[in-house]
């Protein structure tokens, strides 16, 4: 499937090993900390249900998480070279049995558990495998409108589960979450360059290479010329636009999520600052958010919430 050796100069931090697991049935209780243990050793760009989410919900959002975490590590990670559609056909037996009410695996245990106690729809969970077998059949994309098929199946499943966790069902709450995701996801392809070389796709549409004469062999190669300097400068301010269309679903949902939802809207925005503050060279070094700006982001956020803690946050 790797159809091309990356730059030298791309960071490839390996991913953290598999959790064992451990014979012998699973709790409840067990499960949701396994799945909480996935959250908290995988880096992400957002928040995986910090502590301003209220207690009693946050083990369903991991158990979202843990979900597509191990669908997409099927889809990516070397160990599973080979047997990639095998183990994404396996998931999707093992999700179906568990809207039966089947499960062994602590993942499915726990998924079982937020299935039921926040009546979670089947069809979100499918188009995440399904996003995660296009991954194996479609290295590139030749426009726009292609990509966000594509993170209609990638990105949307993940905001709407989510609001369906904290029980917003509004279909214009989910529109919201929808740019909101497909932003992150932007955000995550322009941060993955030169991972996704590694790997032999392109998420950057053939149409903007093209516009802006940026080839291929330049990506593969690390050139950070006048030409990629622009179609990044471009594919920020497309992301950028995104978070904005998105930006007001924080206001829209209650004091259960919406401070999360901050955090997380600054998230992607921190990062695409950070790839302009490199020059777009996003092959030399993958931006990445720090303890410092995670602590100036729930300054941030607490400021625009609640502006009374603005002072602290100018202090940060």
């Amino acid at each position: 499937m790797i159809r091309r050796v990356v730059a030298p100069r791309a960071n490839l931090t390996p991913a953290p090993a598999p959790i064992p697991l451990t014979p012998g049935a699973w709790s409840v209780d067990q499960s949701f900390a396994f799945c909480e243990r996935m959250a908290r050793e995988h880096y992400e760009n957002f928040p995986v249900a910090s502590r301003f989410v209220p207690a009693h919900l946050r083990p369903h959002v991991w158990a979202i998480y843990a979900f597509a975490r191990q669908a997409d590590d099927f889809a990516d990670e070397p160990r599973y070279a080979g047997r990639r559609q095998e183990a994404l056909a396996d998931w999707e037996d093992k999700l179906e049995a568990c809207f039966h009410g089947e499960a062994d695996h602590p993942i499915f245990v726990a998924l079982r558990e937020t299935v039921e106690r926040r009546d979670l729809p089947i069809s979100p969970l499918r188009d995440l495998l399904t996003a995660f077998r296009m991954d194996l059949a479609v290295q590139r994309y030749p426009t726009f409108e292609a990509l966000r098929s594509y993170c209609a199946h990638s990105a949307h499943p993940v905001g709407r589960l989510v609001l369906y966790v904290f029980d917003y069902r509004d279909a214009n709450l989910h529109r919201y979450a929808d740019d909101l995701c497909t932003a992150l996801q932007l955000t995550n392809f322009l941060q993955d360059i030169g991972r996704d070389l590694a790997r032999g796709r392109i998420y950057i549409p053939g149409e903007d290479l093209s516009h802006f004469g940026v080839t291929e062999a330049d990506l593969a190669a690390g050139k950070v010329t006048p030409a990629f300097h622009d179609l990044m400068r471009f594919q920020v301010a497309r992301a950028r636009s995104l978070f904005e269309r998105g930006r007001p679903l924080a206001e829209k949902v209650g004091r259960d999520l919406g401070f999360e939802l901050h955090l997380i809207w600054r998230g992607g925005m921190t990062i695409l600052d950070k790839i302009e503050a490199v020059g777009y060279d996003v092959f030399r070094r993958r931006p990445e958010l720090t303890r410092a700006d995670k602590l100036s982001m729930v300054a941030r956020s607490a400021a625009r919430r609640w502006p009374t803690f603005s002072l602290g946050a100018q202090r940060i």
